[in-house]
């Protein structure tokens, strides 16, 4: 994975940081695969609601992990 360049992120409590941008990444979870440029800060992956949106998948709370939309359990569907 290559940084390509910098951007000005805003973190939730108002702060700013220059942040490294890659090239595009594949990401592929629970068996969707879909490809990102992705943002880098620390050793910590982070996985964003478009991401999420992209492959359709949802946050489980309770089970705290990730499900496939029950709308379309064999495969993603993106509204356009």
């Amino acid at each position: 994975m290559r940084i390509r360049g910098q951007q000005i992120d805003q973190y939730a409590n108002g702060s700013e940081e220059s942040i490294g941008v890659t090239e595009p990444v594949i990401i592929e979870l629970a068996g969707r695969e879909t490809t990102e440029a992705t943002l880098v800060t620390g050793n910590i992956v982070l996985i964003g609601q478009t991401v999420l949106e992209t492959l359709d998948l949802l946050v489980d709370c309770r089970n705290q992990r990730l499900i496939p939309n029950p709308e379309h359990p064999n495969y993603p569907v993106m509204r356009i």
